[in-house]
């Protein structure tokens, strides 16, 4: 897959259209000009979401009733895309070829894997990051499984609803247990496909983690579940029923749901110690780099193409010498756009890059792209 264009209208400071290079895409420019939100255009149209908030309504410019994002994408030689992303209020809609899609279906067009200082939750965060981390692997290259995540977050927050009221009005334990048990039986079923697919792309992303781009550092991940020494784990199904009968009374008295892979972890080590209490800063930004590799050569393995990889203020976050490795790795493999304020960054690394000049939320090419392109 390859973004070869990229339009915005009305998307918070950004506008026009630009050309994209197939191999590096530098966006060079000031502090405050746009570098950021145009990778951010990128990976809504890429990913249906923001990688900066969860309500898309923010990014809509001031006094603006709605805001388009478009890309077109090289699907094969003879293939071509048109994907479009509508913001509207709190609702958002995207159309492949000028037809409307569902997010399930949508979600094969294009992908997009990113790094920056936000993701470094994945790391150093709370345990929701990590799962989220996971969830959003496994729909990079099974996107039905959205779905399943959706379905499994609506049981949860039915039965929370449920056990609040429960516990308000007093219920005896016979009745919460007769109420609990509907929304138990769809959640052992939704919570066992969940702990099965994550407990795959942990195996996976080691799997991955193994053949190592900093060959000194050693990353390996383990999945935690919140059922670990309460039974039979490869027995998922029949251990999340028997808990959940055993904890009914504990969880009316919570006021929600107390078992589940909403419980869930994930833990990183380098080198065989946890990086989140005992990595430095330097440690946690490889480690996040090399899951997102990871997470790169697992999509390539399903689906026989790389995904795009955003690198937002790049420099800020990696030396000169692991991005030079990093980009030496992606070469010939990813389409990667990368953002910096640094003129040096473009001297050191932009002889093969198409540099995009952004100012003002506008993107301009420069001599050397225009050049490079042959125009």
């Amino acid at each position: 897959m390859l973004l070869t264009e990229l339009e915005a209208r009305n998307f918070r400071n950004v506008r026009g259209k630009t050309v994209c290079g197939s191999g590096l895409n530098i966006l060079l420019g000031d502090n405050g000009q746009g570098k950021t939100n145009w990778l951010e255009c990128i990976h809504i149209l890429a990913t249906t979401r923001s990688f900066r908030t969860s309500k898309l309504s923010e990014s809509i410019r001031f006094d603006e009733p709605s805001a388009l994002l478009v890309g077109k994408i090289q699907v094969s030689e003879d293939i071509a895309h048109e994907l479009r992303a509508v913001i509207e209020g709190t609702s958002k809609a995207f159309s492949v070829n000028g037809k409307r899609e569902t997010i399930q279906r949508y979600l094969g067009e294009l992908h997009a894997v990113v790094f920056n200082a936000d993701e470094l939750e994945v790391v150093r965060g709370t345990p929701e990051n990590r799962r989220r981390f996971l969830d959003d692997s496994i729909t990079a290259i099974h996107p039905p499984y959205v779905q399943t995540t959706a379905d499994y977050s609506k049981i949860v927050r039915q039965k929370n609803s449920l056990l609040q009221n429960a516990r308000d009005r007093e219920l005896s334990l016979e009745k919460i247990s007769e109420a609990l048990a509907p929304w138990n039986e769809q959640l052992v079923s939704v919570a066992s496909k969940v702990h099965r697919s994550r407990v795959r792309i942990v195996e996976r992303l080691n799997s991955a983690l193994a053949k190592g781009l900093f060959g000194e550092e050693k990353i390996a991940i383990r999945y935690l579940s919140s059922l670990e020494d309460k039974g039979d784990l490869n027995d998922y199904e029949a251990l999340i029923t028997e808990r959940l009968e055993m904890r009914v009374q504990a969880e009316m008295v919570a006021g929600h749901s107390l078992i589940g892979p909403h419980r869930d972890d994930l833990e990183i080590t380098l080198n065989g110690r946890d990086i989140r209490k005992f990595g430095s800063s330097g440690q946690q930004r490889s480690a996040l780099l090399l899951l997102q590799l990871a997470n790169i050569e697992i999509f390539f393995e399903q689906r026989g193409e790389y995904p795009l990889f955003l690198l937002d203020d790049i420099d800020a976050e990696l030396d000169y010498r692991r991005i030079g490795q990093l980009l030496e790795y992606l070469s010939g493999r990813t389409q990667t756009f990368v953002t910096t304020s640094k003129e040096s960054f473009a001297d050191e690394f932009g002889s093969l890059a198409t540099i995009m000049r952004v100012k003002d939320g506008e993107i301009t090419p420069s001599l050397s792209t225009v050049q490079s392109a042959g125009m």
